[in-house]
């Protein structure tokens, strides 16, 4: 005969008496609730610095991986100028600076100041210790801080060049390049900390100053010796080629965006030689300060001006033919507006040469349109 269960007896599903299984639901909610306060106040305070840890640990494995894959297509270059002093004696001089490899059979990009036209020899290390002696000079920019050199080498690892107009401030950067000229493919890292910058560039010894436009500014360390090395983003794909440091600041460096060095790369390919053109104006890029300064009635664009022994039109050139003069503030080039991002250089050189090109200024307080035929960069 079957045994009946008075109602103070009656059990749950798994035979427990239903007290006890309350007990038991109510215990299972308590520590649920406190395991889930506990896991929560854990990740809370420290979820967020595993994450960065996570972050730092994989942003340092991306820069070792950068540098492994860069530093074989990295050269160090060094140069001879015989000097002859005041009374008669001579001595060598020398130079040291970087380059990077563009083709497997020895075409180097570098610094046209890494490889002055007065040396007499230039000397190439690749990161396996190899040198090359027979360096030569390929072809020097006109227009730009750039050169190319050529060894007799095959098998050489060749740089992946990026796109330098995709990048943005903030962005990771890292610069490779023969360090004070001893320290050869030493490796920094630091962020794009402006773009578009104008720089007037020299030796800081008195000798010849060069003023270059649309420059990358990083805080990556680039020290002398760097020059003509890359900066390159975190894909190890070359963004700019270093070219100068601020004297006076700390860990603020340039480089030339890497689209111009390709311009004159495929320039070379094509023609045999660097092809630029050419308007024929000095100018500054203006700004807020330059604008107040001068009374500019914009504070964007760029003002045509002399500067020192420069004339602020050169005779016989386009923008001389067209009647451009000092004062004239140009602000578009064909529509496209002038500004820190797309320099008046940076936008002339995107034309070819003998293309007509409608100048958009502002003279005496009205605006003009001239169209000037760009020429040859008579170099």
């Amino acid at each position: 005969m079957a045994k009946e269960t008075t109602k103070n007896q009656t059990a749950n599903e798994d035979g427990l008496p239903y007290p006890v299984a309350k007990k038991i639901v109510t215990l299972s909610l308590f520590f649920g609730v406190l395991g889930g306060l506990v896991g929560g106040y854990v990740m809370v305070k420290y979820a967020p610095i595993a994450g960065i840890k996570q972050v730092l640990l994989q942003e340092n494995s991306a820069t070792v991986q950068v540098a492994k894959k860069v530093s074989p297509s990295v050269v160090s270059i060094t140069s001879e100028t015989s000097i002859r002093s005041f009374f008669g004696t001579s001595s060598t001089q020398q130079g040291a600076g970087t380059g990077v490899i563009l083709s497997a059979d020895g075409l180097i990009l570098t610094n046209k100041h890494v490889v002055p036209e007065g040396a007499s020899s230039f000397s190439v290390f690749t990161s396996d210790g190899k040198e090359y002696k027979d360096a030569k000079v390929i072809a020097r920019d006109s227009q730009n801080d750039l050169a190319f050199i050529r060894i007799s080498a095959n098998g050489l690892t060749p740089a992946e060049l990026g796109d330098s107009g995709s990048v943005q401030v903030g962005q990771t950067v890292i610069a490779i390049g023969n360090a004070l000229g001893q320290f050869e493919n030493t490796v920094t890292k630091g962020v794009i900390s402006a773009i578009g910058r104008p720089v007037v560039a020299g030796d800081g010894e008195g000798g010849q100053q060069e003023q270059l436009q649309n420059l990358i500014q990083t805080d990556a360390a680039i020290n002398p010796g760097n020059s003509g090395g890359p900066l390159v983003n975190i894909s190890g794909q070359v963004v700019g080629i270093n070219t100068a440091v601020a004297g006076e600041a700390e860990n603020i460096g340039f480089a030339i965006p890497i689209n111009e060095a390709k311009q004159a790369y495929e320039s070379l390919k094509s023609r045999g030689k660097i092809v630029r053109p050419y308007l024929g104006v000095r100018y500054m890029p203006i700004t807020k300060e330059l604008a107040a300064s001068n009374s500019l009635p914009v504070s964007e664009g760029a003002y045509v001006t002399a500067g020192g022994e420069e004339l602020a039109v050169i005779p016989g050139s386009p923008a001389s033919k067209v009647g451009l003069r000092e004062g004239d503030i140009i602000v578009k080039v064909v529509g496209k507006k002038v500004d820190n991002n797309n320099t008046l250089s940076s936008l002339i050189s995107r034309r070819r040469v003998g293309e007509k090109v409608a100048l958009t200024i502002l003279r005496d307080g009205k605006e003009l349109t001239i169209g000037a035929t760009l020429e040859e960069s008579p170099g």
